[in-house]
């Protein structure tokens, strides 16, 4: 894929990661350096799959559903590593916890975000079967009403939410948090960290690409700079690359919709909109019933594909919600970190 033909959001470079993993008096057991690694190979594995093989593949719903599961199924590998090395809440650094708590309130936001312009989206649905229902007649005022719904959804689609235009104030906070940490004496900590680090990059590299979807703007896309010491920064940099290139070619091309199942609506709408204003003498032919039939079922893959994203999305909000709740619970309690507590405490935890 092509690089980026437009300016756009400088890297950010976040030192050595091997600063924070192998200080003076601090030693990673063959055992942590396992875990570790396998963490790592795994996460690089995950960042391959998601790099698209095609450019088309590029936002559809489908592939933005895969991007949630890996988030979610990320997260759910940092919580088999903390239960693993054993690190109790009562070591944990206060810094990291008031770190934590203050990005995982910013996540949750994002996902608000999110869930409120997916929910908007498909909203849009209602004026779709409007149309479809009116042009099961021939009559002139069902046109009309057609005619009607079809501009509704033009302004409902092209419409701004504030919400997510609001995420890149957010987003630019959370790539603030993702600077290494110091942590001292601790080989437990400083795994912990690093493999924190991976998926806090996963997870706002998502976020950005996501936001600028739902915006329409290119401005959204956040491009990281990530050391080459990493496992997985090569899988990392291949995926970013293709993914922000292939938006940035969209919108460059003058396309204000990159979301695939939704542009495919829109160009049968648009396609539709002129028969409608001719009169219902086309109601009858062959190619307006094709059209009537494409945009029917088009805009059903539209809503089951919102639905199923939606999904996603609430679940990936859950796993924040009741991390935060339950590292709050242990705090209280000043127990350790366990594996029932970590069941709900993944998500949250690795954007620290």
């Amino acid at each position: 894929m092509s690089r980026p033909q437009e300016p756009h959001r400088p890297f950010f470079h976040f030192g050595n990661p091997f600063r924070m993993i192998s200080p003076k008096g601090s030693h990673l057991s063959p055992k942590l350096v396992a875990l570790l690694n396998t963490f790592e190979e795994t996460l690089a594995g995950r960042l391959r799959k998601l790099n698209p093989k095609d450019k088309d593949d590029v936002l559809s719903l489908s592939w933005m559903k895969l991007a949630m599961e890996s988030l979610c199924g990320t997260h759910n590998d940092i919580k088999t590593l903390i239960s693993e090395i054993d690190l109790p809440v009562s070591d944990w650094d206060e810094k990291w916890i008031d770190v934590y708590l203050d990005i995982s309130v910013k996540l949750l936001d994002v996902c608000i975000a999110f869930s409120s312009e997916i929910s908007r989206l498909n909203q849009g649905h209602l004026f779709l079967q409007c149309v479809l229902h009116n042009l099961d007649s021939t009559s002139s005022n069902q046109f009309i009403r057609a005619r009607s719904s079809l501009d509704g959804w033009r302004h409902h689609i092209g419409s701004k939410n504030p919400r997510v235009e609001n995420c890149s104030t957010i987003l630019d906070k959370l790539v603030e948090s993702l600077d290494l940490p110091k942590v001292k004496n601790s080989a437990k900590g400083k795994l912990l960290m690093r493999a924190m680090y991976g998926v806090k990059v996963l997870t706002v590299s998502v976020c950005s690409v996501f936001a600028a979807a739902f915006s329409g703007s290119a401005k959204k896309l956040l491009d990281l700079n990530v050391a080459e010491t990493y496992l997985w920064a090569q899988a990392f940099n291949d995926f970013q690359g293709n993914v922000n290139g292939e938006i940035r070619n969209v919108f460059s091309s003058g396309r204000f919709m990159v979301l695939k199942e939704l542009e495919a609506v829109d160009g049968i709408v648009k396609e539709l909109y002129p028969k409608i204003q001719d009169g219902v003498g086309l109601a009858e032919g062959k190619e307006f019933r094709s059209s009537i039939s494409d945009l029917e079922s088009k805009a059903q893959k539209l809503s089951q594909g919102l639905d199923l994203l939606t999904k996603e999305v609430d679940g990936f909000f859950q796993i924040l919600l009741t991390g935060r709740d339950a590292l709050l619970s242990k705090l209280r309690s000043g127990g350790a970190v366990s594996d029932q507590m970590l069941a709900g405490n993944v998500g949250a935890q690795v954007v620290r």
